[in-house]
């Protein structure tokens, strides 16, 4: 089975989306962009840090350099928990307006309400 890029694997999202009837959803179109997002920002921060590496130095006016962490290294583990829980929205949003799940009631009600 061929590895699918980034970009295919948002593709089939949208066409489970489309299935269940939420493409057009407001929740869904806003948390998917908000994920893409996500993972974009994560592929910089791979990239950055493959390019200098998870220890950096930063000299000082006397000439003495320190050795730290990578900021990034913080970024992408903070970026990686949103986007963690993101997905964890998505797929609630998918159960609910697929009928599964306890809290496909609820949010039926208040998208009928909504739609109003």
């Amino acid at each position: 089975m061929a590895k699918l890029t980034l970009q295919e694997q948002a593709e089939k999202v949208l066409q489970e989306a489309e299935a269940a009837g939420l493409k057009q959803n407001f929740f869904f179109r806003t948390t998917f962009q908000r994920y893409i997002t996500q993972m974009n920002m994560l592929q910089q921060l791979e990239e950055a840090l493959k390019g200098d590496g998870v220890i950096v130095t930063k000299a000082y006016v006397k000439g003495r350099e320190n050795i730290y962490t990578n900021p990034a290294v913080n970024s992408y583990n903070a970026t990686t928990t949103a986007a963690n829980q993101t997905v964890k929205t998505l797929i609630a949003i998918l159960d609910a307006f697929k009928g599964e799940g306890e809290n496909h009631s609820k949010l039926q009600a208040f998208i009928d309400k909504i739609n109003e």
